[in-house]
């Protein structure tokens, strides 16, 4: 529970409710994002302080976030959007654009860069992109850090009238830790939209002339970042670490064993402090950058070094000193600066040889996923046809593992309908289906439909409907009837929106019924053109359900449900199928998969 100091809550919260707290902190007006893996709970986070009149909302995706936090900044408002990594580059068209037209109220775009990956497509580093888009970039390092360090990007973004980019990491945004923030907080007062064409609408001549600006602007700014608060220097020697983010709390904490070390944490990676960096390295022969994902930090040190004419030797990730991928760790950090500082190892790494492997836990649907029932309806359907099946970013993924082994493809969210539709142009002979989830539809679905339609693709479209946005912690999306202001507002239906696109077949089934399921794909099949199946049932964990299932005295132990559907509900106990009643959630797939009906509920025969 939080506790009361003064006129401050401290509370202990997630990194993520941390970024939150300090953007109410901070006044913020409006917070819009798209759901994402690690950075979700900083909308969830806000939502549960309703009184302060903050502006809130899941936008359909992130470019939609990105133009609605820019309309809010442009009339000096503060404006927070939130998102993954990969949802960065769904929201770069806006983003780039914004950087040349600038802002009057604060606009903080909040990436969280996911290495590992733990839940990503992808390693990407963020703050490439803001050396890219040429904006700034805080990298804090701990929850605290990034509760302070929000404030300081609205304001940063205030003073030099520029969209900024702050990221967090994985273990920083899933890290708990105590913070005090304002008992009360109260969104700023802004002005409203000043109407200026001149300024607000971009065209070629405005941008070649802003361009000119940012970098001169960049210039003062990376002087400004040499004194600012979080980029420090601890410790002396001719020895150092350079590190930025999580790592720097690695670093600190293997200092502490080695009784001191020189630590330059560089907490504002773009426009780099070179300033701050030249002080912190005199005296010093040689550093090694520790830093997760790509060598940025290394390569701006390198280039101050070379330009700079300095005697030190830089190493890192470009000679091979760190691994370029994965996240870094209190063991991996100990193994790499003991080698630097030539200190015996004293542990830093487990001797795992001699160690029995640790068990394979792939991640799999849940048990009574309708998920898995769509899955299992097309592919019964599909039964010696030649097909390919397209898949999309969601808890449908897991589709792909056996015995289902329905997913091909996978390359980002949307790509199922459209890779769906290439198939169909090139591989005549195909059956072409494209998957995709209700949130996603909304989110990067539409469009895709919407080609398809006009460049008269030959696919099945199957919509897997949960009624939640499933994968990322089930927030609302626009087919769930309620949005993050506590409102309840009317659904928008896929099948209309399908229809006003002009898809003339649209089945609606639930895929719990099998024999409908696979009569709606077989119907499909059979009809030239782009169609739809709309396989509905809500997601097993929003909806409950008492019911279980239970193996009669029927069984002939052939094991066709096991072998079939994958459901972690179905076991074998003492040789015999048996259903684990601990995870069944009465779906009835099973029995309908049984040649000789021995499933039923429980204490049926």
């Amino acid at each position: 529970m939080p506790q009361k100091t003064g006129d401050k809550m401290k509370e202990y919260v997630m990194g993520n409710g941390a970024i939150a707290l300090g953007a109410l902190a901070a006044g913020v007006n409006l917070a819009a994002g798209y759901p994402g893996t690690p950075s979700s709970e900083i909308i969830e986070t806000i939502s549960k302080y309703p009184h302060a009149g903050v502006h809130l909302e899941w936008s359909v995706n992130e470019k939609a976030a990105m133009e609605v936090a820019a309309a809010a900044a442009y009339s000096g408002a503060r404006a927070l959007v939130t998102m993954k990594q990969m949802g960065l580059n769904v929201a770069a068209d806006p983003l780039m654009s914004v950087a040349y037209v600038g802002v009057k109220g604060g606009m903080v775009v909040v990436c969280a860069d996911d290495p590992g990956p733990i839940s990503s497509q992808t390693e990407q580093d963020t703050r490439r992109f803001a050396d890219f888009a040429r904006i700034p970039v805080f990298d804090p390092s701990t929850p605290e850090e990034a509760f302070e360090m929000i404030g300081d990007a609205f304001e940063y973004s205030e003073k030099y009238s520029t969209p900024v980019i702050f990221r967090p990491t994985t273990r920083v945004c899933h890290a708990y830790a105590g913070v005090e923030a304002p008992d009360e907080s109260a969104p700023k007062k802004y002005e409203g939209f000043v109407r200026d064409p001149s300024k607000w609408v971009i065209f070629p001549r405005l941008s070649n002339y802003n361009h000119g600006m940012i970098e001169k602007r960049n210039a003062e700014i990376a002087a400004d970042f040499s004194s600012y608060r979080f980029n420090t220097v601890q410790g002396s020697g001719p020895l150092a670490v350079i590190t930025s983010g999580v790592s720097y709390a690695y670093a600190g904490e293997y200092s502490e064993k080695h009784g001191g070390i020189k630590i330059i944490r560089v907490a504002t990676a773009f426009p780099f402090p070179e300033d701050f960096i030249l002080g912190a390295l005199e005296g010093v022969s040689s550093v090694i950058c520790l830093e997760e994902l790509s060598p940025y930090i290394e390569e701006q040190v390198l280039k101050t070094v070379g330009r700079h004419h300095l005697d030190i030797e830089v190493k890192g990730k470009l000679d091979g000193t760190e691994p370029h991928n994965g996240e870094n760790s209190a063991e991996l950090t100990g193994a790499v600066l003991d080698r630097f500082f030539g200190f015996e190892p004293e542990g830093n790494l487990i001797d795992v040889s001699d160690s029995p492997a640790l068990p394979a836990r792939p991640p799999v649907l849940c048990a009574g996923c309708p998920h898995r029932a769509s899955f299992y309806a097309v592919k019964q359907a599909m039964k010696g046809r030649k097909c390919v099946f397209c898949g999309d970013i969601g808890c449908y993924t897991l589709g792909n593992a056996m015995p289902l082994d329905m997913v091909d493809t996978c390359l980002c969210m949307g790509a199922g309908i459209t890779m769906a539709q290439g198939f169909s142009h090139t591989d005549k002979d195909t059956v072409c289906f494209g998957f995709t989830g209700d949130s996603t539809f909304f989110a990067s679905g539409m469009t895709g439909v919407v080609n398809a339609v006009y460049n008269e693709a030959d696919i099945i479209l199957c919509v897997l409907d949960n009624s939640t946005t499933a994968m990322t912690g089930h927030q609302p999306h626009p087919g769930t009837g309620r949005n993050m202001m506590g409102d309840i507002v009317e659904k928008v239906s896929i099948e209309k929106v399908l229809e006003g696109m002009g898809v003339k077949k649209i089945i609606t089934v639930n895929p719990l019924d099998l024999e409908k399921a696979v009569n709606a794909v077989r119907e499909c099949a059979e009809t030239p053109g782009v169609k739809a199946i709309v396989f509905r049932s809500p997601c097993i964990a929003i909806v409950k359900s008492g019911a279980k299932c239970s193996v009669g005295s029927k069984c002939i132990n052939c094991r066709k449900c096991i072998r079939e559907i994958g459901c972690p509900a179905l076991i074998t106990e003492n040789g015999s199928v048996k259903i684990d009643s601990n995870l069944c959630t009465g779906c009835g797939l099973c029995a309908q998969i049984c040649p000789v009906g021995a499933i039923g509920g429980e204490g049926d025969e």
